[in-house]
């Protein structure tokens, strides 16, 4: 069920986030400063490209002080944004009954979306 559940996902716009996802990933990796948050966005383009059978979860460090300081940091410089975008095709996916498990997927890429850094994908 998860294969089909992802080959649906892949087919329903899961290429073109975790495209978006690496594109801009690769652009903020040009500089120095942007690395730490290229990284944190190669992990969610990779996450969006095969969700189900996989969870993000708080890693050994995932509550750490430099984790803190760097989802802080994301959610002022406003990448908050695209858990807005996943929180709205959630619900975009949840209003008919054979969209739950997209709508789910959504949700839970919202969550990782605010708060990437200490985070790993099992």
């Amino acid at each position: 069920m998860k294969i089909i559940g992802n080959i649906l996902w892949l087919i329903l716009g899961g290429v073109v986030i975790a495209l978006i996802y690496w594109i801009i990933g690769l652009l903020l990796c040009i500089t120095v400063i942007g690395i730490p948050f290229g990284v944190q966005l190669f992990k969610l383009g990779t996450y969006a490209l095969w969700p189900f059978g996989h969870e993000l979860v708080g890693g050994p460090t995932e509550p750490g002080c430099l984790s803190v300081v760097m989802n802080l940091i994301w959610i002022l410089l406003g990448w908050w944004e695209i858990a807005l975008l996943h929180l709205g095709c959630g619900v975009l996916f949840c209003i008919t009954i054979v969209g739950i498990p997209w709508g789910l997927q959504h949700f839970k890429m919202a969550i990782g979306s605010v708060f990437p850094f200490g985070k790993e994908i099992v």
